[in-house]
C-alpha cells in the first residue's frame, strides 16, 4: 500500500456488478478511462450473518471532533492553499466536472445555478463558461475572498456572484435556481461532507424540474491481503521495547485509515453497500445498516475490508461519473481501510458475511461512526466478531 497515510430510496442488495462505461478525459493524453459502476439490479438476496455483539472496550485518547477545526481549519490561509491545490490537480475529480459541465451545456445554458461549497469558485467557472445566466457560489471559508478576485480576474463577475457564509443562514436574491451543483463528497462519502447541506439547499432553492449534479453516490466493499502494513503499523504497539502499549494499538484499530490499496491487494469480490439518489433521499437516508457478502477469489488471508464510493451525472446526455476504487485510477480521496482484530484465513469461493451501520456522531454530524459484523464459516477459519470504528 502506498506509504503515504492521511488523516484527513437505499439499497443493500448482494448482487453481483454489472458494468457500465463512464467516461472522462485525461488532459494529459485525451485518453478515455472508464470505470466499472456496481448495480444491484441483478438478482440475489442473502441475509447477514448475526454476530453477536461484545462489549465495548474505553478507548483512552482524544474527544476532539472535526466539528472543532472544520469550518476554520482554513484560517491559515498556507492550509487552505494546499488543500484547494490538491483537489484542484486530482484530474479523476476536477476534469470529470468538467466534462459533465462543458459537454452537456443543455443543462446549463440561461439557467440559474447554485454552486455550493464553491471553494476557488472553479466549478462556477465552468457553469458560466457553459452559458449559465447567473451563478451565485456559496462559500464559507476565507476562500470566498480568494473565489471574488478569481472571478473578478477571469472577467465573469457579471455572471457569477459570490456569497461568503453558510448555507444554512444566507439568502439568496432570487426566489428559484435551476441547477444545484456541488462537490460534497468527503473519505468514506461521508465523512467531513456537506451533503446535508446540500439537501439543505435542495429543499428550499431547487426550482421544480431542476437538477441536482452530481445525482448518484454509490458505497462499495472489498476485503484485503495487508499483513506487512498491519504488522508494522498496528502489531508494533503490542511490544515497544519489552513495554506494552496495546492501548495505542486499540485506538489505532478504531480509527479507519484513508490510503491508496493496491487492487493485487483485493481478494474477494467487491459488494454495492448503498446507493443513495441525491434528488430524493432525505439526510436521514445517510444512517443505514445493509449486509454484505464477500466471496474469496483466491485462498489468502484477510486483513482488513476496504470501502470506496463511486459517483454518478445521471441527467447527462450520456452518463458519467467517476470511481474512487482500487481498480480505478487514484483521486484525493483514495480509500478507506478498516482493519480487523481477526487475520482471517479464507479460501477461494468461501464467503464472508456480514453488515454495516453506518451513523453521523451524536455530538457532531461530520463525523461518522461505524459498527462493522462479520462472520467467517470456513474450513480453516471460523470467526465472528463485532468491531466499532471512528471516523475522526
Amino acid at each position: 500500500m502506498d506509504q503515504q497515510r492521511n488523516n484527513r430510496d437505499s439499497n443493500g442488495g448482494l448482487a453481483e456488478a454489472t458494468a457500465s462505461r463512464l467516461r472522462f478525459e485525461d488532459p494529459d493524453d485525451n485518453e478515455e478511462v472508464g470505470m466499472e459502476v456496481e448495480d444491484n439490479d441483478a438478482a440475489a438476496a442473502a441475509a447477514a450473518a448475526g454476530c453477536g455483539a461484545e462489549e465495548e472496550e474505553e478507548v483512552i485518547g482524544s474527544d476532539k471532533t472535526s466539528a472543532d477545526y472544520y469550518f476554520d481549519s482554513y484560517s491559515h490561509f498556507g492550509r487552505e492553499f494546499l488543500c484547494h491545490q490538491e483537489m484542484l490537480k486530482d484530474v479523476v475529480r476536477t476534469k470529470s466536472y468538467q466534462n459533465v459541465i462543458t459537454q452537456n451545456s443543455f443543462l446549463f445554458k440561461d439557467k440559474v445555478v447554485l454552486d455550493v461549497g464553491a471553494g476557488t469558485g472553479i466549478l462556477s467557472l465552468f457553469c458560466a463558461k457553459a452559458g449559465a445566466k447567473h451563478v451565485y457560489a456559496i462559500e464559507c471559508s476565507q476562500m470566498a475572498d480568494m473565489a471574488k478576485e478569481i472571478v473578478k480576474s477571469n472577467g465573469y463577475s457579471d455572471v457569477i456572484t459570490v456569497i461568503k457564509g453558510k448555507v444554512e443562514e444566507i439568502e439568496l436574491p432570487v426566489p428559484k435556481v435551476d441547477v444545484i451543483i456541488s462537490e460534497w463528497m468527503g473519505y468514506f462519502l461521508l465523512f467531513e461532507n456537506m451533503l446535508n447541506t446540500v439537501l439543505y439547499a435542495r429543499d428550499k432553492w431547487l426550482a421544480d424540474g431542476g437538477v441536482v449534479l452530481p445525482d448518484k453516490a454509490s458505497l462499495h466493499l472489498t476485503a484485503i491481503e495487508d499483513a506487512e502494513y498491519k504488522e508494522d503499523k498496528i502489531e508494533f504497539w503490542n511490544n515497544v521495547y519489552g513495554f506494552d502499549m496495546r492501548c495505542i494499538k486499540k485506538q489505532a484499530m478504531m480509527e479507519p485509515l484513508v490510503d491508496t490499496v493496491d487492487a493485487n491487494q483485493i481478494v474477494t469480490n467487491c459488494q454495492l453497500l448503498k446507493t443513495m439518489d441525491i434528488s430524493k433521499m432525505t439526510p436521514g437516508d445517510a444512517s443505514f445498516t445493509v449486509p454484505f457478502k464477500l466471496v474469496a477469489e483466491r485462498n489468502d488471508y484477510i486483513h482488513a475490508l476496504v470501502a470506496y464510493f463511486n459517483v454518478s451525472f445521471t441527467k447527462c446526455h450520456k452518463m458519467m461519473g467517476f470511481s474512487t476504487g482500487p481498480r480505478s485510477k487514484a483521486t484525493h480521496w483514495k480509500q478507506t481501510v478498516l482493519y480487523l482484530e481477526d487475520v482471517i484465513t479464507i479460501c477461494e469461493g468461501e464467503t464472508l458475511t456480514g453488515s454495516m451501520t453506518v451513523t453521523p456522531n451524536k455530538n457532531n454530524p461530520r463525523d461518522i461512526d461505524i459498527k462493522l459484523s462479520y462472520t467467517l464459516k470456513g474450513h480453516r477459519c471460523q470467526v465472528s466478531r463485532t468491531q466499532h470504528y471512528k471516523m475522526r
